[in-house]
C-alpha cells in the first residue's frame, strides 16, 4: 500500500513551528490533491495547509493545540483508495527525542494522586497537559481554572508551563466574592524574555467583566514589550502641507477607479514619498543583530492593517521602490482586502524592512508608534486636517486654508540618532509638499 507522509512545510524564513488548531479531515476521510487538510497557527498568521496528495487519511500525529516543528510528519495519506482504518481510530502521537530543560520553579500546589483519569467536567485536556499537571502534583480543580489560549479555550502546553512558572496556587477561585477575586495578568513574557519582571495583581470589582486575551493579542503584547525593551525609542514630529495631494487625488480618483476598477487612497501616495526618502537615507532601512548592523538590500514596506477581530497585522509590499504609483496602489488594495477577509498568507507578512501605520484612520492627529522588530524605524501618519496657515508668496504673506497632517517618526536610538531620524521624516514631508498637482497617472 502506497503511503505519503505529509510534513509541516516551511512557512517563512523565521517560522520554525506551528500549532495545530483544527483538523479539517477525520481519519478515514477521502481527500483530494490541494484540498484543505488542517488549520495551523504560527506566531505570525493563521493558515490552512492543503494536502500534497490524494487518497485516504489514515494517520494523524498531532492533536489540536499541539505544536509541530517544520519538517515534522503531521499525517499520512494512503494512495490506496480501498484502504481501511479502524472504526474508532485514535490519533497517533509522534515520538519526539527527549529534550533536557532547566526545571521550572516549583509551584505551591499541593501534590495529590494522579489526575490522569479524574473527571474533567466536560473540559478537554490533552495527554501532554495532563501529564505535566500530574508531574507537578496539580489538582484537577486547579487545572480547570487555568485560562486557556487554545481553540475553544483549551489549555495548551505554554499555558500550563506559564502558570507553573508564575508560582500561582490558583487563577480564580469561583467561591470567592467577585470584589475579592485576584486576577493574575496572563504572562507577557511567555518566551522567557524579561522573566524577572513581575506583572501586577489586579482586583476585579463586582461589576467588572473578565476577558481572556485571544492568541493574536497575546502575540502582539509579547512583541510590543520585547520591542520597547530592545530598542530605545525616540520620536520626531514634522507637519506637512498636503494640499496639492488632496486636490490632485480629488481630481483623478473617479478616472482612476473607472480605468483600474479600484480606488486610489492617500496611503500609496504617502508610501511613494517614504520610499524616496529611504533611498536618500538608507540607514533607516537596517536591522541590528548584536553589534552588527544589517543594511537591507530591498525596500519592503509594511503597512499596519486592522483585522476583523480588531487586532492589527502588518502585510508587506515587497520591493516597493521598483513600483510606480499605480503598482503601489494595487498592492495596498490587495493586501488590505486580504487582511479584511482573513486571507493573508505567511509570505504576505514577512521580510518587511520599514513600517507605516496610519493613525489618521482613527481620527488621531499624531502618535508614538512602537518599532516593528527587527526593523529600526516606523512612521505614523496622522489625520489630514483643514487648518489656517501662513502662505508665503513673492507678493507677500497671507493667511489661507491648507490641508495639513503630522508625521510621527519613531526610531531605534542605538543606530538611528536624532539627526538621521529627524532628517528622514523632514525629507518625507518635503516630497509630500512638492507633489506635482499636474501629475499624470
Amino acid at each position: 500500500m502506497s503511503q505519503i507522509e505529509i510534513r509541516l512545510p516551511k512557512m517563512g524564513e523565521s517560522v520554525t513551528e506551528a500549532t495545530i488548531t483544527n483538523w479539517l479531515k477525520e481519519i478515514g476521510d477521502t481527500i483530494e490533491l490541494d484540498e484543505a487538510l488542517v488549520e495551523v497557527a504560527t506566531d505570525k498568521v493563521d493558515n490552512e495547509l492543503p494536502s500534497e496528495a490524494e487518497g485516504i487519511l489514515v494517520q494523524r500525529f498531532f492533536e489540536v493545540d499541539e505544536v509541530a516543528q517544520v519538517g515534522d510528519v503531521i499525517a499520512i495519506i494512503s494512495a490506496d483508495k480501498d484502504a481501511t482504518v479502524a472504526e474508532k481510530p485514535t490519533i497517533q502521537t509522534k515520538t519526539k527525542p527527549a529534550v533536557i530543560v532547566a526545571e521550572p520553579p516549583k509551584s505551591n500546589i499541593p501534590k495529590e494522586a494522579s489526575i490522569l483519569n479524574k473527571p474533567t467536567n466536560g473540559k478537554f485536556f490533552s495527554p501532554l497537559v495532563k501529564s505535566i499537571a500530574e508531574k507537578e502534583g496539580m489538582t484537577m480543580e486547579t487545572l480547570q481554572k487555568i485560562p486557556g489560549s487554545g481553540q475553544g479555550g483549551r489549555v495548551t502546553k505554554k499555558d500550563i508551563l506559564g502558570f507553573i512558572k508564575s508560582g500561582a496556587t490558583a487563577v480564580i477561585d469561583a467561591s470567592t466574592p467577585a470584589q475579592n477575586k485576584q486576577i493574575k495578568l496572563a504572562p507577557t513574557n511567555t518566551g522567557g524574555f524579561l522573566a524577572n519582571i513581575k506583572e501586577p495583581i489586579v482586583l476585579a470589582g463586582p461589576d467588572d467583566e473578565i476577558m481572556e486575551m485571544d492568541r493574536m493579542r497575546k502575540l502582539i503584547a509579547d512583541h510590543m514589550i520585547m520591542s520597547t525593551h530592545v530598542s530605545p525609542h525616540v520620536t520626531s514630529y514634522v507637519e506637512a502641507d498636503v494640499t496639492n495631494i488632496w486636490n490632485w487625488r480629488n481630481k483623478v480618483k473617479n478616472e482612476f477607479q473607472s480605468r483600474e476598477g479600484e480606488k486610489i487612497t492617500f496611503t500609496p501616495i504617502f508610501m511613494e514619498a517614504i520610499v524616496k526618502a529611504i533611498k536618500d537615507f538608507p540607514m533607516v532601512n537596517v536591522s541590528v543583530s548584536g553589534t552588527q548592523i544589517i543594511k537591507r538590500g530591498h525596500i519592503n514596506i509594511g503597512m499596519a492593517t486592522a483585522l476583523p477581530s480588531g487586532n492589527l497585522i502588518v502585510p508587506v509590499i515587497k520591493d516597493a521602490d521598483r513600483m510606480n504609483l499605480v503598482g503601489i496602489t494595487k498592492s495596498v488594495n490587495e493586501l488590505a482586502a486580504k487582511a479584511r477577509n482573513n486571507k493573508l498568507k505567511p509570505e504576505d507578512i514577512q521580510d518587511g524592512t520599514y513600517t507605516v501605520t496610519n493613525v489618521g484612520t482613527f481620527g488621531n492627529v499624531m502618535g508614538t508608534p512602537i518599532i516593528n522588530q527587527p526593523q529600526v524605524a516606523i512612521l505614523a501618519i496622522g489625520a489630514i486636517r483643514k487648518v489656517p496657515a501662513v502662505i508665503e508668496t513673492p507678493e507677500g504673506d497671507f493667511i489661507g486654508i491648507r490641508y495639513k497632517m503630522f508625521l510621527s517618526h519613531s526610531y531605534d536610538h542605538r543606530v538611528v540618532d536624532g539627526a538621521l531620524g529627524g532628517q528622514f521624516v523632514k525629507r518625507v514631508a518635503d516630497y509630500l509638499e512638492q507633489f506635482d498637482v499636474n501629475r499624470e497617472l
